[in-house]
């Protein structure tokens, strides 16, 4: 059987700008450049981490 992968809907809501650069570099990794562009990831812990580190900057839509 094919299993569903699950996946989540993260939009970015603020601006890089004034940021670290490693900041910077997470948000670009998550395929994030500009602001309100939503993008679909698969649910990793890679990907949850990554997102906890920048959630001052991103919104999860969906999980």
């Amino acid at each position: 059987m094919a299993e569903s992968k699950k996946t989540l809907k993260v939009q970015q809501v603020k601006s890089v700008i004034g940021y670290p650069e490693r900041q910077r570099a997470t948000m670009r990794g998550l395929g994030l450049r500009r602001i309100r562009q939503v993008v679909e990831l698969e649910d990793t812990p890679a990907v949850r981490g990554m997102i906890n580190k920048v959630n001052h900057l991103v919104v999860v839509l969906e999980s």
